[in-house]
């Protein structure tokens, strides 16, 4: 408790370096932004209501107190956006989905955009579809457990495996893919989300141990939970997608992993696989840009959740005012 108090507030103070750092970048003065919009760091996300003190809970915490930037800069800051959307009988997440049909959409062609950070989510957006016709769910791991096991491989000295270098090295195995295709999380239908109170370190020692039974070496196991995060988004999209996308733009720190891409494609044929930058967008500032998409929502007091992706029993108006 003491530390999740402390940390609070030390985010707080991050986030603020941070806008200040982002201003000083783009030559403006920090004190001259009209609105800010933080989502905050998720301490736990449990959106599937359970049993607690005699209640039925639902709960999702963010953290990261915002009133270091109100106080410094002056302006309004909208944060803690999930916990509307759970009240409403959400999930709470995914939240771009609301800017991303506002940016990706296309008249003529089926787009699904695939993140691929801790987890992987996807987005379909259905040729000249409207807001209501966008589904979005967490397809299941996306670096989480690649990023483990190169951290086991090399004693915590790299954090990740840069371009799927590594994993390039080495062959896939296909009984340990089966075994890891056969996680219950995969079968759940949308709306559906999940995170790393899944994808934990026991659920990679449960790999680990599976992995020795069939006598793998490392290479071995990184390449093939290498494979099963480009299976897992390749089988999202063939299992609960009206139809596959034509373009599947890949984002977040996953789009940087060749190996990781070259497998999406191989499992897409009839699909284009490409990244941001390849249509002229920078993937590492999407989540920031539809987190100012959001807050200005809120405070023009739209509704800026997506029910179909969240499963919200009806449209609200997400985060809360600091100012």
């Amino acid at each position: 408790t003491y530390t999740i108090c402390m940390l609070q507030e030390v985010l707080g103070q991050l986030y603020l370096e941070a806008c200040e750092a982002v201003c000083a970048k783009a030559g403006i003065a920090a004190t001259a932004v009209d609105l800010i919009g933080c989502h905050g760091q998720t301490v736990y996300h449990q959106p599937l209501a359970e049993q607690y003190l005699g209640r039925s809970v639902a709960s999702t915490l963010q953290i990261g107190d915002v009133s270091p930037i109100c106080e410094k800069l002056h302006t309004i800051v909208v944060s803690d956006f999930r916990v509307r959307d759970v009240a409403a009988g959400g999930q709470g997440a995914p939240l771009v989905p609301y800017s991303e049909y506002l940016i990706y959409r296309s008249k003529t062609q089926n787009i699904a955009l695939q993140n691929i950070g801790g987890i992987g989510n996807i987005t379909f957006l259905p040729a000249n579809g409207a807001m209501g016709d966008t589904i979005a769910f967490d397809t299941g791991p996306g670096n989480m457990l690649m990023d483990g096991m190169i951290a086991k491989m090399t004693g915590g000295k790299l954090r990740w495996d840069e371009g799927g270098k590594t994993a390039a090295k080495y062959d896939w195995d296909e009984a340990l893919l089966d075994f890891l295709m056969q996680d219950a999380y995969l079968a759940q239908c949308p709306p559906k989300t999940t995170g790393r109170e899944r994808y934990t370190e026991a659920f990679l020692a449960t790999v680990l141990q599976q992995a020795a039974a069939l006598g793998l070496a490392d290479g071995q196991v990184l390449r093939t939970l290498t494979r099963y995060t480009a299976k897992t988004i390749a089988f999202s999209a063939r299992q609960y997608l009206p139809a596959l996308p034509d373009r599947l733009i890949v984002g977040g720190g996953g789009s940087y992993n060749e190996t990781l891409l070259h497998d999406i494609a191989e499992y897409l044929p009839k699909t284009e696989v490409l990244t941001n930058e390849q249509i002229g967008f920078d993937g590492d500032a999407k989540e920031a840009v539809a987190f100012a998409v959001l807050a200005n929502e809120t405070i023009h007091g739209g509704c800026n959740n997506v029910p179909s992706a969240t499963g919200a029993a009806h449209p609200v108006i997400m985060g809360k005012i600091s100012q």
